[in-house]
């Protein structure tokens, strides 16, 4: 890199921008697919998961940077390092999967979508997301 290239790449960098061809990292992305934040649904009805920028992998993996998705119906997310509960209202999705169908009775249910790691501990608030929704 030439003299006035080092210069400028710098001055790209102190204004907070970022110059051509240096790699940025985005931040994991914890999120619903369908339904929409807010729809009417009528039950039974799919949920898809999506998580960018982060592995997705099975229970028991313990791969650095990876988990799996848990889906909390009704229900406040689980604080950062408490073990993920499992039950009827707390589901687990230790295979990596990646949608489900949910049969709900009909009212306002709020759904939080929580990444646990490879123990089903939970990755914390900047790996959830919360929609709800109005099942018919």
């Amino acid at each position: 890199m030439t003299r006035l290239s080092t210069f400028a790449v710098a001055g790209v960098l102190l204004l907070g921008g970022q110059a051509p061809g240096l790699a940025q990292t985005a931040a994991p992305h914890v999120y619903f697919v369908e339904p929409a934040d807010g729809a009417s649904v009528t039950s039974p009805f799919k949920v898809k998961f999506g998580l960018d920028n982060y592995a997705l992998k099975p229970a028991g993996d313990a791969s650095p940077e990876s988990g799996h998705h848990h889906l909390i119906v009704d229900g406040a997310p689980p604080k950062m390092g408490e073990v993920i509960g499992a039950g009827e209202t707390s589901l687990h999705f230790g295979k990596a999967q990646t949608e489900t169908t949910l049969s709900l009775p009909p009212g306002h249910h709020k759904l939080t979508l929580q990444l646990g790691d490879g123990a089903h501990v939970s990755l914390g608030p900047q790996f959830s997301s919360t929609i709800e929704v109005e099942v018919r």
